[in-house]
Parts: C-alpha cells; sequence; structure tokens
C-alpha cells in the first residue's frame, strides 16, 4: 500500500514568550483554514498526513514539536496545560487564530487538553492513547501494560526514567511488532518507512527525555475533565487496533459531549494516513457548521 508523504512547505521555530523554541512544519497554503497536528510518539514535525489533499481541501496543516522533542526546546516537568498554552502561543505568532486540531496516537491527550482548555475550533483523535490509567479498564490491559500504568500512576519519577532508555530503533521496533499486518503494509512501503524513521530519529534528536515525559503524561490519569469540550469532535479508530484503546475509543467518545465515533474496517493504528482525506473533510465540516454539542457519542 503506497501513502503519500511531502516534505514540508514551510519550517520554523517560533520563539514563545519565556525563550523558548517551538518547532513547526507546514503544508498547504498559508491562507488556507488551519489545521494543527500533535504527532504521535516520539515522532517530529515533518511526519505529516493528507498532504496531498490540503490543497483541495483549502487546508494550512501545521505540525508541531512538542517540547524536548525535534526542534522544540526541553521544559522538564512540563503539563497539559502548559502545552496547550504553548499552542495558544504559537497560534497568535503564527497567525491560526483558534485551529482546528488534530491528535494522533500519543498525541491525542494533548490535543484533548487544547480542546478542554479553549485552543481548538474542533477536533479529531485518530488512533488515540487512550486513558488506560481510568478505572474503567484496569481488567482490560495485558498484565506487562498495566504494570507499566500502575508506574506510571504511582512512580511517575521512575516511570520516566525508565522510558528514557528508549531510542528511534526501539519505537521502530515496538510498531513493527505490534502492528497488524494491514499497518505493516503502510510502514513498509519504502517512501512512508524512510519518512517514518526521519521523524523518529529527529524525534529524538535531544535525547529520551521528550518522549519520555509525554509517556508518564499519556499513561497516567489525565488531569482535565473531557466533559468541559464544547466544540464539535471525531474519534477515529481502524477495526483492527489492538494498542491505541482497550475499546477502541468507545469508552472516549461517551465521555466527550457529542463525539461522533468511527470505526474503520480493515486497518489498525494507521488510519491517519489511509484515511487523511474523509479525516480532514470531516473536521473541515465542523469548523465550517455549528455542530450541537447535545448529540450523543455515535458509530459510523
Amino acid at each position: 500500500m503506497s501513502v503519500r508523504i511531502d516534505d514540508p512547505v514551510r519550517l520554523g521555530e517560533s520563539r514563545l514568550p519565556d525563550g523558548r523554541l517551538l518547532g513547526w512544519a507546514e503544508w498547504g497554503a498559508p491562507d488556507g483554514i488551519p489545521v494543527l497536528l500533535c504527532p504521535g510518539a516520539a515522532t517530529s514535525r515533518r511526519l505529516g498526513f493528507g498532504t496531498d489533499v490540503v490543497d483541495e481541501l483549502g487546508v494550512r496543516l501545521v505540525s508541531v514539536d512538542r517540547p524536548g522533542l525535534g526542534a522544540s526546546t526541553p521544559a522538564p516537568g512540563r503539563t497539559f496545560a502548559g502545552f496547550a498554552e504553548d499552542v495558544r502561543r504559537l497560534a497568535e505568532l503564527r497567525g491560526l487564530g483558534c485551529p482546528a486540531v488534530v491528535g494522533s496516537s500519543q498525541g491525542a491527550p494533548f490535543a484533548l487538553a487544547c480542546a478542554v482548555e479553549g485552543v481548538a475550533a474542533a477536533l479529531a483523535v485518530v488512533s488515540g492513547a487512550d486513558e488506560v490509567a481510568a478505572p474503567e479498564f484496569a481488567e482490560m490491559l495485558p498484565a506487562e501494560l498495566r504494570g507499566l500504568v500502575d508506574r506510571a500512576v504511582h512512580d511517575p519519577d521512575g516511570a520516566e526514567e525508565f522510558f528514557a532508555g528508549f531510542g528511534a530503533d526501539a519505537m521502530w521496533d515496538m510498531v513493527m511488532a505490534g502492528s497488524p499486518a494491514s499497518d505493516l503494509a503502510v510502514y513498509r512501503d519504502l517512501r512512508f518507512g524512510a519518512a517514518y524513521r526521519r521523524a523518529l530519529d529527529e524525534g529524538f534528536a535531544q535525547g529520551a527525555a521528550g518522549y519520555a515525559r509525554d509517556t508518564v503524561l499519556a499513561m497516567g490519569r489525565w488531569p482535565f475533565d473531557l466533559g468541559r469540550i464544547t466544540v464539535p469532535v471525531d474519534v477515529w479508530y481502524g477495526e483492527q487496533d489492538t494498542g491505541h484503546s482497550p475499546d477502541r475509543g468507545a469508552t472516549l467518545a461517551a465521555r466527550i459531549p457529542g463525539a461522533v465515533r468511527h470505526l474503520v474496517p480493515e486497518i489498525g493504528g494507521a488510519v491517519l494516513w489511509t484515511h487523511a482525506e474523509p479525516i480532514l473533510r470531516s473536521l473541515v465540516g465542523n469548523v465550517a457548521q455549528e455542530v450541537p454539542v447535545e448529540r450523543r457519542a455515535r458509530t459510523r
């Protein structure tokens, strides 16, 4: 399976009020509808999605390195709320207004935090890392994952030190070992695989501390109320995805007022790239029209 991956059209860093740099990459016209991507675990700003349809859809896609990853200055001890504030400042500096936000894999809780803090006009959670530390998932997790979650909750400093031992090769091997054949057809595509590996190398360019902090935050209890989200939300999972959410986002969607859950057949965690166009079309449509938040979460 061949998935289109293009290099960024614009690449740079913006200086935040506290002096830190936040790295970003852009695709699409500068005057397009701003869509901000929170990338997956340890991947840099360079790995976008839907880059072959952003011009057709009138989208300005902006991918952001979280602190400590890629080109962004580390921020030890950072929080979800702190990241949302970084995005708010970046939006001001780059003229994004209140962008639509996409959270992929480990980027999902950071995107959700942006929506909770009012920094998103609409939200798409794609193959999102779920709140695995939530009590309702306690009996659903494999023993090894349950052990890591318990450590992230009860010994976050020790967990962060453990995850700081990872690197680009270990991440690649973990993704390859845990993916169904449908995803491997994407990841092993020569162009996509090269782009993915480059994004991992850049993600770990400053060491593993940024990834470790992300992982402890994502695996612990989320300190924000999903019920506060008032913007339209799409939740996307592949039917073959067994690694991101114990119930493929069913509980997650039910916790978000009005969220629409999409289950995509014949794919796992690679939905962001195999179904980029419908994800972006739905997101743009949600930005363009007011959607009542009272609608119930449902599955399409």
